[in-house]
């Protein structure tokens, strides 16, 4: 039970990641629908010539810049830990929480602790690499002569895809949660990691956010269209 106590974190996430792209055939996600939002971003900023779009993309790196230097220090806090693990099995036996993990299952959880951070901290700087090429990208069109469509579509889904990095490590932030609720209890973590699943899915699919974004989507094709019929 220890052991899948500690796996069943990363194996949700990563199912997540994977299973999420099926749902969304039926179903937008946020993120999709945010998406068209994005596209909208890059069409506008082709037609005005003004520092906010400067501003926006730096508040969006400087977000994911901040994540990627914190996985790094969680990462070397638990390396710290792994060369400790029998003084933190004893710690956590002196706290008299009811579990007594073995060392084994410790350095097994802290590896597993490990992975979810690493990889998280791929994902942001994967995902600021591409924020960057946004910037460089968006900065490079000439306001002279309109952008054609292909180029909006491009520009549109780098964008995308840095955010699609941005939210997977934000994800193993939120998997971490149930990880760090091992120390405590096994069945703690595997409760915790069917909580934040749910509230994952229930953020992504049915939030109010969700139907915020949704109607916004709705409202601003409606006037593409009105606009295209005149």
């Amino acid at each position: 039970m220890s052991l899948f106590a500690s796996l069943f974190p990363i194996v949700c996430w990563l199912g997540y990641n994977y299973g999420v792209a099926l749902v969304e055939r039926h179903r937008p996600s946020l993120s999709v629908i945010m998406s068209l939002q994005r596209r909208r971003w890059v069409a506008n900023a082709t037609r005005r010539e003004s520092p906010m779009d400067a501003i926006l993309s730096g508040n969006l790196m400087q977000a994911v810049s901040l994540l990627a230097s914190t996985s790094v220090l969680i990462v070397l806090a638990i390396f710290a830990a792994i060369g400790q693990v029998a003084g933190l099995v004893d710690t956590l036996s002196a706290f008299g929480i009811g579990t007594h993990y073995t060392v084994g299952a410790m350095q097994v959880h802290l590896l597993v602790l490990l992975s979810i951070f690493v990889m998280s901290f791929f994902s942001f700087t994967l995902s600021l690499r591409q924020f960057n090429h946004f910037c460089i990208m968006l900065g490079a069109i000439t306001h002279e002569t309109p952008a054609t469509e292909e180029e909006i579509d491009a520009i549109a889904m780098l964008n995308s895809l840095a955010a699609k990095n941005f939210n997977n490590g934000i994800r193993a932030y939120y998997f971490a949660v149930p990880a760090v609720a091992w120390f405590v209890s096994d069945w703690l973590a595997i409760v915790i990691t069917v909580t934040m699943l749910t509230f994952i899915v229930h953020r992504e699919f049915f939030s109010s956010a969700h139907r915020i974004a949704a109607s916004v989507a709705v409202i601003a094709s409606r006037r593409e269209q009105q606009d295209r019929a005149k």
